[in-house]
């Protein structure tokens, strides 16, 4: 089968896949602004959502204050620590996105706290908060109508929206599913 046929067998393939899909999925045929309408959509619900895994805020939820700064045998890190990280990388992404002037803290030190527990729950409730409204603020970004999510930042080396968006899921995700193992470890988890 020559490549040509190949792809237009697994693009009708997509097209009936797609067909029996719910509506706010992309058709192939249907308009650019269509398909980055849900394309933005998506990437929301990817921020906000908890879609294949537990959220942010389901997986610090409940945690006992007396845990947030306990380090399990052979782990690096707290939750605290993965909490702030959490905050400053997402933090450092959103900034990047939309001041290019921002200039990011220094890898890896700038990115962790050094101390295992919060100082104190103003400290703990401020990470959270700020975990929360620097979300929000990319979420405006990604619904900004003058943002294009595929363009190039001019001041990067060809990140985008797009790229941003997703790379802010994919970490968050990764260190929630820390935090949920940690939680776990402490017998701090719903069963």
């Amino acid at each position: 089968m020559s490549i040509i046929k190949k792809q237009n067998f697994f693009a009708q393939k997509f097209v009936v896949i797609e067909e029996q899909k719910s509506t706010s999925m992309p058709q192939l045929n249907q308009p650019a602004d269509t398909i980055h309408s849900v394309v933005q959509t998506q990437l929301v619900s990817l921020l906000t959502g908890s879609n294949a895994h537990q959220s942010f805020d389901e997986a610090v939820r409940g945690l006992p204050t007396e845990l947030r700064g306990v380090k399990p045998d052979k782990l690096p890190y707290s939750i605290w620590q993965l909490v702030d990280h959490i905050r400053i990388a997402q933090w450092d992404i959103l900034e990047f996105s939309r001041n290019a002037d921002h200039q990011s803290p220094p890898w890896p030190d700038g990115y962790w706290a050094k101390e295992v527990a919060p100082p104190n729950e103003d400290a703990w409730q401020q990470a959270l908060d700020q975990i929360r409204q620097d979300r929000s603020d990319f979420v405006e970004l990604l619904n900004d109508p003058q943002r294009d999510l595929y363009a190039p930042f001019a001041h990067s080396d060809g990140q985008n929206l797009l790229r941003e968006a997703l790379l802010i899921a994919d970490h968050t995700a990764y260190h929630v599913g820390e935090i949920i193992i940690i939680r776990r470890l402490l017998g701090a988890w719903k069963k």
